[in-house]
């Protein structure tokens, strides 16, 4: 199981090396597991350990330290039957990831492996806050025994949220540096490699030729300006395999020519000071070979402001390569920083580039074999290495002008809205409007099968939210940020179903509420507002309901002079939503004076059918506290508005509902003679013969909007007024 993205393939994390195997760690993994076997504080203290067991990799971006825990987990994988949990609680500009998207991501991964093996999971409810998230997560890995690999872990306040009660557990986290605040956590600290170990990745990446061997002085030389970390020593020999006419000795040679820092100061030394942020502060700006000075950089839009920290031998290694790179590849690579949650298809890279996909996938392919990028468990999507992340922005941000950036990134967004709605139609019925459209596009674009659209769409969601959260922090992209989000909101829906994909409509449009305010689109804003309440509603949380539905009013009325019919009908919706959350909460009276305010609004607008509802939905009220004579007048005004919309069924029911009020009220044979009159007009056919003549009448005057009215009412007083006027069956007195 993976979550947070697509699972790395075998021996492509982190600088990891290849398929041979990791190089140089067995003291590490010895390590690991003497701490796994050994005793935690809370056994020799004799008590029982309240939680699962932590194990952390500590090292810097580039050491190898994801391959490391990789690795571990593969080892012990055996002892985990539940299967592997992965997490990345940071993102590629280095902001750390919410404990709610990581805890509901983890859930999603449970659910689908529960799914899978044909059991069932009630998934937690769409808003749900940190403590209920982290609350659920806990209770479904009560019963399991899991690894889960958090990677990328930037503050212990990211763990405490994550971690399992369960002793079956185990937590294997990897960080920059020892988390405090987490008990009996030993970490275990990541230097370069050893000489032997480092040589020979160099000689696995170099490729067939006996460079490594026949000059094994200079290679010792090249690991050690190296440092010893996996990932430069990954890209270094990524070159040398692509200039077989290259010695070692002249690799040595560039390597130390190259700088090694970049622009902003962005360098990871030692020596170097950082601020409580982690980040080097000052720095000269550096020269890139070939390159602008760095007084001539632009600031690249986007939610990071400074470079992450990045490691002197990395950068150099980085240099080697990006300046070996013929025009067009050297901007494809640095364009590659913008790709969303550091994952690129050839559909993102052609983008991007604004290059065919055929050539973006043979470019992606090439990169794998230089280090710059790595496969995935997903054929033809690759990630950016975390390491190199930091790098690429600090180069982009030098090379590229923010006006070319803008474009790529919107280009990016253009080509995600298309192929989500192609993804959509794939979803849809043969023949449909949408399946038709979808035929007209490229046939790169298209899906073959609804099952090809949900396995393309479930391993880029996250390259998919982020590209949507990219968009709104610009502020210059709204309109796209706003298609994207209902694109990717349609396409889950869909796939999903509406109730699963609840939480993930949730983000989308609590993301979009800046959009709306900032671009002053009331009537949109409105319409968020109403669908947020409505969930929040939905999932047990009514006073957050009320908020949301008082805000919609308020943007529905800002709206009013443009949005004209629009801009009522959301304001209805609004004051009829805050009846029924009152109704929820018990206050009849609120409850009733909301309703009656939707009620004048309606009628003003002419819905009959509206009127007919709210009507009943008054009546229920006032049975409710009591209020008999309040009670049968708006139920007969109820009955009254659904006879004009010869809606017989509805009729028929609010006959009822008054003979109820007049039971309520001593008033027995009344209440017999109004249960008689229901039972003739809910007899079939009942309303359309000599016995209804002047709804017959009605019925020619307005019989079209009677006839697409009674559907809806008919709905609301066989199933939803009964239940409103049962929990009212003993009223008081």
């Amino acid at each position: 199981m993976h979550t947070g993205g697509p699972a790395p393939s075998a021996g492509a994390v982190d600088g990891g090396g290849a398929a041979g195997g990791l190089l140089g760690r067995r003291r590490e993994l010895d390590r690991l597991r003497a701490d796994l076997a050994g005793s935690g504080l809370d056994t020799l203290s004799g008590r029982a350990s309240p939680r699962c067991r932590v194990l952390l990799v500590v090292g810097r971006p580039g050491s190898g330290r994801t391959a490391l825990a990789e690795e571990f987990a593969r080892r012990a994988a055996a002892d985990y039957p539940d299967g592997i949990l992965r997490a990345r609680l940071s993102d590629p500009d280095g902001t750390p990831v919410p404990t709610e998207r990581t805890a509901r991501d983890l859930l999603r991964a449970l659910a689908a492996a529960r799914g899978a093996a044909g059991g069932s999971a009630a998934a937690p409810p769409a808003g749900a806050g940190d403590a209920e998230l982290a609350e659920a997560l806990r209770d479904a890995l009560a019963d399991r025994r899991a690894l889960l690999l958090l990677d990328d872990v930037a503050a212990p306040e990211q763990l405490h949220g994550l971690l399992p009660d369960s002793q079956g557990c185990l937590v294997l986290a990897v960080s920059r540096g020892p988390l405090t605040g987490i008990p009996d956590v030993r970490p275990c600290p990541l230097e370069g490699l050893d000489t032997a170990a480092a040589v020979a990745l160099l000689e696995r990446r170099a490729g067939d030729t006996p460079r490594v061997t026949v000059d094994p002085r200079a290679a010792e030389s090249l690991a050690e300006a190296c440092g010893g970390r996996p990932a430069a020593l990954v890209l270094v020999g990524g070159w040398l395999a692509a200039h077989p006419m290259a010695s070692v000795a002249e690799a040595v040679r560039r390597f130390a020519a190259l700088p090694d820092d970049l622009p902003g100061g962005a360098a990871d030394d030692a020596h170097a000071p950082e601020d409580a942020s982690g980040r080097v502060p000052g720095g000269r700006p550096g020269r890139l070979p070939g390159g602008l000075p760095g007084a001539a950089r632009a600031a690249v839009p986007g939610p990071r402001a400074r470079p992450a920290p990045v490691a002197r031998p990395l950068v150099r290694a980085f240099h080697l390569v990006h300046g070996s790179l013929p025009p067009f590849a050297a901007r494809f690579l640095r364009l590659l920083a913008l790709a969303p949650a550091g994952l690129a298809d050839a559909h993102t890279a052609a983008a991007l580039a604004g290059c065919r996909a055929d050539e973006a996938a043979a470019t992606l392919e090439a990169f794998t074999g230089l280090g710059l990028l790595r496969t995935t468990a997903i054929p033809g999507l690759y990630a950016v290495p975390g390491c190199l992340a930091p790098v690429l922005a600090a180069v982009l941000e030098e090379r590229e002008s923010p006006e070319d950036v803008r474009l790529a990134r919107a280009r990016v967004l253009e080509r995600s809205v298309r192929l989500l709605r192609s993804c959509r139609a794939a979803a849809e019925p043969p023949g449909s409007p949408a399946r038709r459209a979808a035929a007209e596009l490229p046939r790169a674009l298209r899906f073959e099968s609804r099952a090809a659209a949900a396995d393309w769409l479930g391993p880029r969601l996250p390259g998919l939210r982020a590209a949507a959260r990219t968009a709104v922090a610009d502020g210059e992209l709204d309109t796209l940020a706003r298609r994207l989000a209902a694109a990717l909101a349609g396409a889950l829906t869909a796939h999903l179903g509406p109730s699963p994909a609840a939480p993930e409509l949730y983000r989308l449009h609590e993301l979009l509420l800046p959009v709306t305010e900032r671009r002053g689109l009331h009537g949109e804003r409105a319409a968020i507002l109403l669908d947020l309440g409505d969930l929040d509603a939905l999932c047990g949380r009514p006073h957050r309901a009320l908020a949301r539905y008082r805000a919609a009013l308020e943007a529905a009325r800002a709206d009013g002079g443009r949005g004209g019919d629009r801009s009522a009908a959301a304001a209805a919706r609004a004051l009829e939503s805050l009846g029924d959350t009152y109704a929820h909460l018990g206050d009849d009276r609120r409850a009733g004076d909301w309703y009656g305010r939707a009620l004048a609004l309606c009628q003003t607008r002419g819905e009959p059918a509206g009127e007919a509802r709210l009507h009943g939905r008054i009546g229920a009220a006032f049975l409710r506290e009591g209020r008999w004579e309040e009670a049968l007048r708006a139920w007969r005004a109820c009955a009254a508005a659904c006879r004009r919309l010869r809606d017989g069924e509805a009729y028929a029911r609010a006959l009822e509902e008054v003979a109820r009020v007049q039971e309520y009220a001593g008033r027995a044979e009344e209440a017999r003679r109004t249960r008689r009159r229901a039972l003739r007009w809910g007899r079939p056919g009942a309303g359309r013969g000599d016995g209804d003549r002047s709804g017959e009448t009605a019925g020619k005057r307005g019989g079209g909007e009677g006839a697409r009215s009674r559907p809806a009412v008919a709905r609301w007083m066989l199933e939803e007024a009964p239940r409103t006027a049962e929990s009212g069956s003993r009223p008081a007195k």
